[in-house]
């Protein structure tokens, strides 16, 4: 018997993330409470790297027994709309996560206003006069301290009633702000007086015109985090030197305001991935010039276009959970987030059989008007996936590229005088080929061995295989084949526009495409393997009369070559 017999694997290693939240449960922090939230601002569509921070916050509240709040940080009127709300919603639950709660900071404009008060009150916020150039050059730089504004001394009762008349609206926009009285000498630049409030005469998306006043991010999402009973709030390494001003904020109402919890501010490294953007400015900057067809065009890297091309949700999962969560920057390879997507969709994806570019083959030894369904496999990977029947006849569609005239060695593809076995079918021989007045090679005349099916000489080997469709019974389809959105790496580096760096290859049209019939009604979301092509979801354009494929996917892996030679 072996020494390891009866044994069990010891726990995979948790992150650091989770052994903090482990510890504190184990300490009684927080009441062993564990309290996540996810809060996006609805300022565009979200996208992959947003999903890592997803699957971090509802996945540690799921996996310590605890919550996690949807919150929408709508403090910014003049760049939030309905529509990324819902999108919003819509790519947390295709994800697979629903919230314990849904809230807006929105919510709490009221209460925020309230506080903002007591911290005059206290003597710990101002209104500030200056301009916002001024503001900027009284901050300092990271190597010397800031000035104290000439309107940092005002009396209590001055700043209560100009912030009371920036709220009645009283003064336009960027006459004054409200900031935090803290250390203009402070060694963390957003310690020097950080504003909290701004004159923004817009209109909200939910209190349309009832408010002329919004709060900051960084002043009211630390109190809504308390007043929600957060405990752990995960957020992004670019906040890492907002953490003192997150606790400040927090400590400076206390004995003030009753608040759910004393939340504390984790920090984990984004997702970045090579050969695209994760900057919504960026990607809105693509939409806006219809250098894409949208939020959801399946070149971007947003959740909803991701989507649309194809991509699971199970996939995308996996694809974080690999990474893992570290405190340091790093760019992930696209081709791991692609391995990942390939892996899921051969063990699900039904196979199917597709001509992106039809030659036309004609069998001349095979009776005109016989059709035969031959047996075909939908998955190799999943046998109770089955089989399914596809029809055989004297005249088919092969791929243009899977024809040449006068080979090079080692093309075991189809040339004058030789031999191919037809995916699920037959041996087919190349007799002669028909050109065109130009000299293009427009139709193949074939023979074709009939016991090379299920009779004496279906064991027969030949070196190729192509994938083929009926031409009688074959369905038109459209098929958009998806290359990377942009050529660079790193788009945009070095000082360049990323806008520089496009592909101008990164869709293909084929608008004659042919598919076997099973595949002209499925319906927008269904994917397929379509044989020896790649990985391909039927798009929301599609009808029954003219189906519309995505390119997923292609079947060649580039990351798992780099793994072989790791």
């Amino acid at each position: 018997m072996d020494s390891d017999a009866g044994t069990t694997a010891p726990p995979a290693p948790l992150d650091f993330i989770r052994e903090i939240v482990a510890e504190d449960q184990r300490t009684g922090k927080h009441g062993g409470r564990v309290h996540t939230r996810f809060p996006p601002e609805p300022n565009g569509y979200l996208h992959i790297g947003h999903a890592k921070s997803i699957c971090l916050n509802f996945g540690v509240a799921a996996e310590f027994g605890g919550l996690c709040n949807l919150r929408f940080d709508d403090t910014n009127p003049t760049k939030e709309d309905v529509e990324y709300v819902e999108s919003i919603q819509e790519d947390v639950r295709w994800l697979g996560f629903e919230w314990g709660a849904m809230f807006y900071a929105s919510d709490y404009f009221e209460l925020l206003y309230r506080y903002a008060e007591e911290l005059i009150r206290r003597d710990k916020a101002y209104v500030d006069s200056l301009s916002a150039d001024d503001i900027r050059n009284y901050r300092g730089t990271l190597t010397e301290p800031g000035q104290n504004s000439p309107h940092r001394d005002r009396p209590v009762s001055e700043n209560l009633d100009l912030f009371r008349q920036m709220r009645a609206g009283a003064f336009p926009d960027g006459a004054h702000v409200l900031r935090a009285k803290i250390d203009m000498a402070s060694p963390n630049i957003n310690m020097r007086d950080p504003t909290l409030y701004r004159i923004r005469h817009a209109a909200h998306h939910r209190t349309g015109d009832g408010w002329c006043l919004y709060p900051t991010y960084d002043y009211a999402h630390p109190i809504s985090d308390a007043i929600e009973g957060i405990t752990h709030s995960i957020c992004t390494l670019e906040f890492e030197d907002h953490r003192p001003l997150y606790d400040w904020i927090v400590d400076a109402l206390s004995g003030a305001v009753e608040f759910k919890s004393r939340p504390q501010q984790i920090e984990f490294a984004r997702l970045n991935l090579n050969y695209t953007v994760m900057s919504k400015r960026k990607l809105l900057a693509l939409v806006q010039q219809q250098l894409v067809s949208g939020w959801n065009d399946p070149r971007m890297p947003t959740i909803a276009g991701i989507r649309r091309r194809g991509y699971t949700a199970d996939a995308v999962r996996d694809f974080c959970a690999r990474i893992g969560v570290a405190k340091k920057e790093n760019v992930i390879d696209m081709a791991l987030l692609e391995h990942t997507v390939r892996e899921d969709l051969n063990r699900r994806a039904l196979r199917g059989l597709a001509v992106l570019r039809p030659l036309k083959v004609v069998i001349e030894n095979y009776e005109e008007g016989r059709v035969e369904q031959v047996e075909a496999t939908n998955n190799p990977e999943d046998p109770a996936a089955g089989t399914r029947r596809v029809p055989f006849s004297r005249v088919l569609y092969i791929e243009q590229n899977d024809f040449m005239e006068e080979p090079p060695k080692k093309f075991f593809r189809l040339s004058p005088g030789a031999e191919v076995r037809l995916r699920y079918a037959y041996i087919l021989k190349c007799e002669r080929a028909i050109t065109d007045a130009s000299g293009a090679v427009v139709e193949l005349r074939c023979t074709y061995d009939p016991g090379s099916l299920n009779g004496p000489t279906a064991a027969r080997r030949v070196k190729g295989t192509l994938h083929w469709v009926s031409a009688e019974h074959a369905r038109g389809a459209e098929v958009r084949l998806y290359e990377r959105l942009f050529v660079s790496e790193d788009p945009g580096a070095g000082g360049r526009d990323p806008l520089d760096d496009l592909n101008p290859r990164s869709l293909e049209r084929i608008e004659d495409a042919k598919v076997e019939p099973a595949l002209a009604s499925a319906a927008p979301g269904t994917r397929f393997q379509f044989e020896r092509q790649g990985y391909f979801c039927v798009d929301p354009d599609s009808r029954e009369d003219k189906p519309v494929f995505n390119r997923t996917v292609t079947l060649k892996d580039s990351w798992a070559k780099i793994q072989r030679r790791t």
